[in-house]
Order: structure tokens, then sequence, then C-alpha cells
């Protein structure tokens, strides 16, 4: 049975880049089809100013470590415009991977 990979971003944006950061997720979305993401979500914590969250599913655990890897470093040219958006910096950036379970 295939279950689903779903993939979790949370970070903190600093409240004086809000602005320059959602110009830039307006490209970082659509980037992460290029990398196998599907069903992407993006969600600002409701309860915390300033506080992000983006969900979407991976077809493999390959993909996921090659996504994880280009948004929580330097290295891409987009993603890493990220870096003086988050509170600490790209690398603040906590990614997790799910699989999904069911119960029999």
């Amino acid at each position: 049975m295939n279950r689903k990979l779903q993939i979790f971003l949370e970070y903190k944006v600093k409240e004086d880049r809000l602005e320059e950061y959602e110009e830039l997720m307006k490209d970082v979305l659509p980037a992460l089809s290029e990398y196998g993401a599907k069903d992407v979500d993006w969600y600002e914590a409701a309860d915390q100013k300033a506080l992000y969250v983006e969900m979407f599913t991976m077809p493999t655990m390959s993909h996921y470590h090659a996504m994880k890897k280009l948004r929580c470093t330097n290295e891409h040219p987009l993603f890493s415009k990220l870096d003086h958006a988050v509170e600490g910096g790209i690398k603040k950036v906590h990614c997790w991977a799910f699989i999904q379970k069911q119960a029999d």
C-alpha cells in the first residue's frame, strides 16, 4: 500500500520583513512543484504573530531530503532569499516528513 508522505515546514518570520516574505512566497510556493511537491498549502498561525507553516505532499523520502536541503540552506537561488526574512535565518526552518497511517 502506498501511503502519503506529508511534509511540514514551520518557521517564524521577522515582523519587519513580513511584506518582503509574503512577496517572495508568490514565487517560492509554485517552485516547490519542480521538486515533486503537490497539494501545497500555506498558513499563518492564528495565535502566534508571524509564525508560518507550509504543508505539501512529496512522492518519496528522496524527494523530501533533496527539498529539505534546498529549503534549509543557502544553496538554492530562490529559496535562499528567505534567509533574511526568517528569524535566525533559513537554518531555522523546521522541516518534517510524516507517513500517513491507517487504523485498520
